[in-house]
């Protein structure tokens, strides 16, 4: 048998190529992306493959070999063409018009069990004509934290991409960041979509109005489906786009994550959290935590994360207003407080245990604990991790029960913040029927895990796989955060 024989009967047998491939974004002609080749590497190394999302893609896990992955994400073996998106943004506060797919492409869309479209992308998989000089590759401990990264936020109730497959590539790489030569690693990433802000502010800056209307009339046919045929459709999309980023930063700022660059190429058209870089979590309440070193005046700080998604749906109104109406949008964007508001009220309302509470209560409740959190310097995960470990329906009895049986809160009498937080948890507490409460533990259970990943864990996973190339520890905390434990 030829080495081509060889090839296609892989190919005819690798379910990832045997895929219903659809041509969604690429049948709106190439004005919107640049085909592109993988890069060919020295050494393909399977390092992780996300058998909990294959079923969405119709795909049996047991039946999937390592090989399959390799063969296809790696090796790139069947699939073509490859598009790098082109893209300009917003990054820091100033427009760039230098921007697109600079070390990744679009591999393919699929359209998964649940009807939705979703796209196969890469990161790490070479040069494209927008990668500015750069080499176009991710390193290993880059594809490592995004993979940490999608799965924590998924688990703790975050719209997020999520990664299907690692793969270590055999190359050296030279980084700033990084203790260098380091490893390099090519991820694939599922999400809904690609279609980022910077994808229309790119076609404003070309003064291409009728790309912008193709594009957005594509945008709703696939992603807004709820829409189609609405007489004010395009007013109603831009609405349910700042509905659904509000969200999406009320659930991080729950789940107490800071993303670290919200340029507007990195936000999303279908309001879904994606491309993790120096992200991290927050370990105490520090509103002006700043996760990116090269952040000096922290503009995208934790606590400016909301400020900064709304003034990113403000300017994409430039972008956009060639096919909406200005005043329209502008309606659409006064909602994103109250939008954001009830998410966050919803996430913490259970993250403290309660899936609904009347506004005055769940308000008071909330501001009450953001004080404490914040004056006391207590871990902010742990604290509610804390609550979940030791909620018992004593709680029920008196305020001076509650976290009793916890060494990070002050002790009763000692602070005047907990004691008035206790009061009010107590007497919310007892507006439920004993036997709610079990529902009560369920719910701080599954929102608070004790696992969570900041930065010294994440360090302390990788530093085996840098120095002695062991990956137990990564692959047990991947199963942790899976399993919510």
């Amino acid at each position: 048998m030829t080495l081509a024989e060889t090839v296609n009967n892989t190919n005819s047998t690798n379910p990832f190529l045997n895929l219903n491939y659809e041509r969604a974004l690429e049948s709106l002609g190439d004005e919107y992306y640049d085909e592109v080749g993988a890069a060919e590497f020295s050494q393909h190394i399977l390092r992780w493959r996300n058998d909990a999302i294959l079923p969405r893609l119709g795909l049996d896990p047991q039946l999937v070999k390592d090989e399959d992955f390799i063969c296809a994400f790696g090796k790139f073996e069947g699939r073509k063409p490859l598009l790098a998106l082109r893209y300009h943004g917003y990054q820091f506060g100033e427009y760039n018009p230098f921007l697109g797919d600079g070390r990744g492409f679009l591999y393919g869309q699929v359209r998964g069990t649940d009807g939705e479209l979703y796209d196969l992308g890469t990161k790490g998989s070479g040069k494209t004509p927008y990668s500015r000089g750069g080499d176009g590759m991710l390193t290993l401990k880059g594809g490592v934290r995004e993979v940490i990264a999608a799965e924590m936020l998924h688990h703790l109730g975050v719209r997020t991409s999520r990664c299907l497959t690692m793969i270590e590539t055999g190359l050296s790489l030279w980084r700033g960041d990084e203790p260098s030569p380091t490893r390099s690693s090519v991820i694939v990433r599922m999400n809904r979509s690609h279609i980022r802000f910077g994808t229309f502010e790119r076609l404003h800056y070309l003064r291409r109005p009728d790309l912008t209307q193709k594009l957005l009339d594509h945008v709703i046919e696939q992603y807004y489906r709820h829409l189609i045929g609405e007489k004010d459709k395009y007013a109603l999309f831009y609405a349910d786009l700042v509905k659904r980023t509000a969200e999406l930063v009320a659930q991080w700022m729950a789940a107490g994550f800071c993303h670290a660059v919200l340029n507007t190429d990195n936000m999303s058209i279908t309001g879904e959290s994606f491309d993790y870089g120096p992200y991290a979590f927050i370990p105490s309440y520090d509103p002006y935590f700043t996760a990116a070193y090269f952040d000096y005046y922290g503009r995208y700080s934790y606590t400016h994360q909301p400020s900064i998604c709304k003034w990113n749906l403000e300017i994409l109104q430039e972008a956009l207003k060639a096919v909406i109406k200005q005043a329209d949008m502008q309606t659409g964007l006064a909602r994103f407080d109250e939008h954001y508001q009830n998410e966050y009220r919803s996430m913490m309302l259970k993250k403290l245990g309660f899936e609904q509470l009347s506004h005055l209560e769940a308000d008071e409740l909330l501001n009450l604990t953001i004080q404490f959190l914040q004056d006391s310097k207590v871990g902010y995960h742990e604290f509610f991790y804390e609550m979940a470990r030791t909620f018992s329906l004593k709680w029920r009895d008196e305020p001076g029960l509650i976290m009793a049986d916890s060494d990070i809160v002050p002790a009763s009498g000692t602070s005047e913040i907990f004691d008035s937080w206790c009061i009010l948890y107590h007497k919310i507490l007892n507006n439920f029927d004993p036997e709610q409460t079990n529902i009560i533990a369920q719910t701080l259970a599954r929102y608070n895990p004790k696992t969570v990943i900041l930065r010294p864990v994440i360090e302390s996973i990788w530093e085996p796989i840098a120095q002695e190339d062991n990956w137990q520890p990564f692959y047990e905390l991947i199963k942790r955060i899976q399993s919510g434990s």
